[in-house]
Order: structure tokens, then C-alpha cells, then sequence
């Protein structure tokens, strides 16, 4: 009987060992990340801090369990797809685009490797997706829903000046992200009783005679959509604003915290935490074209009483008491 056991054991032990082990083979592989940003290093920091740390909720430690390449590319947004092509070259597992730009980019560059971006105002209309329930290809991810808010950051400037009629809106052309959110200013300025002017600004270079012009056209407030060179400038228009005496309405916290003097719209930390929730369910298989893509459902309001002192436009207490934050 002992004979026969041990002769049972010894065939198991010589099986097991004869036979593949890709579970232990895969275990020693550390995923690696692509990182692609249409912006500055430094105006991306809040929302690639906040991506981290979601890495790192889920367990990940960078340089240890998981390799992240970067490339941030503000100055010359042609080459985004050069930038691409280098991050797929080093086989990346998934590619991370961060604002419609870079998501182009990345989908041009790439039908296979896995792509999860933020920062996207709409994925159906730039040709990332096919839907949001169903994206039906290689990229998913979150959207900023900067269109959809157009109207709700109108009412909150009309709020401020209910004498307000004649509102600039400073937004990029060539940024398939910026398109949609002048487009969807339309309908709710016109309820709102607004006259829309259209301050076209691809450059930060044309920001100074772009803000003079609307100044000279009649224009007494600011919109300022998303866009990667907005994004990269805030100070810049924030300063070229309050010279100009323009009062602006802005689509992020970060703008508002940089001299804007309001925002309404998503906060970096919630869209940072979610590509992160993205890159970690399609690094356990699961497959983009699976994945709806979200839409935040929480923003924030936040004021700058700073540049409205040096405005001398005063904000209505109303408004105040609804703020999130209120920057000094």
C-alpha cells in the first residue's frame, strides 16, 4: 500500500513539474504605464498626484509593482503622436492620455495597446468611442463633461452681474476638446439673455491681443474653456483678466486656485482616482472595449476673493455661501 502511494506521489511530483507554470511565470512581471499629458508638467500635477495615489490604493508601488513612463508635451501639441509612439515602443501595457489631444494621438498611434484617458470633454464626437455604454474599441476612460456644464457656469457668471449681456468666450480651434464647449455655450447664453463673442486663441502669444479685442468689442466677463494651452497658462490669462478688468468664469478648481475668479466643474482628485480604477481593471483583463466611460457627478464651486478685490467685482453673498472653497 505505502509502495503504491509513494509511486502515485512520485508521478504527480514529475507531472507538475513537466508541465507549464504561466501563473509563476506572469507573477514576476512588473506592468508598465505610459503616461501622455497635453499640458505642462506642473499644471498636470494636481491630477497625475491624484492618479497615483489611486495606484497606490489599489496596491500599487511605483518602481516596485508597477512602472509608469512619462511624456507632457505643451509646447508643440504636434508632436503627441511621436510622444505615443515612443511609449509604445517601450511595450507598455496600458497608455494613459490625459485631455482629447492626447487621446487622439494615442488612438491614432495605436489600435491594440489599451488606452484610458481623463480629461476628455467628448470621446464620441473626437472618435475615441462609439458610445459611452460601449465604447466598442482599444480606449475608455472619464470625461470632464466640459460641454454639458456650459450652461451652469453662464448662470453662475449671469449670478454674479444680472446686468451682464455681452460675455467672451476664450476657446482653441485646433483642440478637439475646446470645439464642443463653444459650440454648447450657444443655446443657454441665449436663454440667459448673453451675447456670445468669440475669442479664438491657439497660442499663448495671442492671448494679450485676443483679450484687448474683446475688451475693445464691448465684452465685461470671460468664459474660458479647456483646452491644453489654457491649461498650461492660467496664471497668464488669470493676470491678462484682471488687467483687461474682466471678471472670468473657468472649468476646473485649479484655474480658480490660479487667479481665475471662479470655477465650477469636476475636481482633479476624483478624475485622477478613477483612471487609476481603470488602469487596474484592464491590467486584470479586462478589456476597454468592456468598459462604459464615466462622467463625474460631483463638482465644485469655488471663488477667488482675491481677484475680486483687485477687480473690484464684488461677488454676491448668495453665491459665496454655496462655494466649495473660497480662495483668499
Amino acid at each position: 500500500m505505502r509502495s503504491r502511494f509513494f509511486r502515485l506521489f512520485l508521478s504527480s511530483v514529475l507531472l507538475s513539474a513537466a508541465m507549464p507554470a504561466p501563473a509563476q511565470q506572469h507573477a514576476g512581471k512588473v506592468p508598465r504605464i505610459g503616461y501622455l499629458a497635453a499640458v505642462t508638467a506642473a499644471a498636470d500635477a494636481p491630477r497625475l498626484e491624484a492618479f497615483k495615489k489611486g495606484l497606490h490604493d489599489l496596491g500599487y508601488v511605483e518602481g516596485q509593482s508597477i512602472q509608469i513612463d512619462y511624456r507632457h508635451e505643451s509646447q508643440d501639441l504636434t508632436r503627441l503622436q511621436t510622444h505615443a509612439a515612443d511609449l509604445i515602443a517601450l511595450q507598455i501595457d496600458v497608455l494613459v492620455a490625459v485631455t482629447s489631444n492626447a487621446a487622439q494621438a494615442a488612438k491614432k498611434t495605436t489600435s491594440s495597446v489599451p488606452i484610458v484617458f481623463m480629461g476628455v470633454t467628448d470621446p464620441i464626437s473626437t472618435g475615441l468611442a462609439q458610445s459611452l455604454a460601449r465604447p466598442g474599441s482599444n480606449a475608455t476612460g472619464v470625461t470632464n463633461v466640459a460641454a454639458i456644464l456650459t450652461g451652469k457656469r453662464l448662470e453662475i457668471l449671469k449670478e454674479t452681474n444680472p446686468k451682464l449681456v455681452k460675455v467672451a468666450v476664450l476657446w482653441d480651434p485646433k483642440a478637439p476638446g475646446s470645439i464642443p464647449q463653444w459650440e454648447a455655450s450657444q443655446q443657454p447664453a441665449k436663454q440667459l439673455g448673453l451675447e456670445l463673442y468669440s475669442m479664438e486663441a491657439s497660442s499663448a502669444a495671442a492671448y494679450s491681443a485676443a483679450f484687448k479685442a474683446a475688451v475693445k468689442a464691448g465684452n465685461h466677463a470671460v468664459w474660458v474653456t479647456l483646452n491644453p494651452i489654457a491649461n498650461s497658462n492660467q496664471k497668464l490669462i488669470a493676470e491678462l483678466a484682471i488687467e483687461n478688468r474682466l471678471p472670468t468664469i473657468c472649468a476646473r478648481s485649479d484655474y480658480a486656485e490660479n487667479g481665475c475668479l471662479m470655477a465650477y466643474g469636476p475636481g482633479y482628485g476624483t478624475e485622477g482616482k478613477d483612471g487609476a480604477r481603470y488602469v487596474d481593471r484592464i491590467l486584470k483583463g479586462a478589456r476597454p472595449a468592456d468598459l462604459p466611460i464615466e462622467q463625474p457627478t460631483s463638482f465644485e464651486l469655488l471663488v477667488n476673493l482675491d481677484t475680486s478685490k483687485r477687480l473690484g467685482y464684488p461677488i454676491p453673498r448668495s453665491l459665496l455661501t454655496r462655494a466649495d472653497k473660497v480662495v483668499q
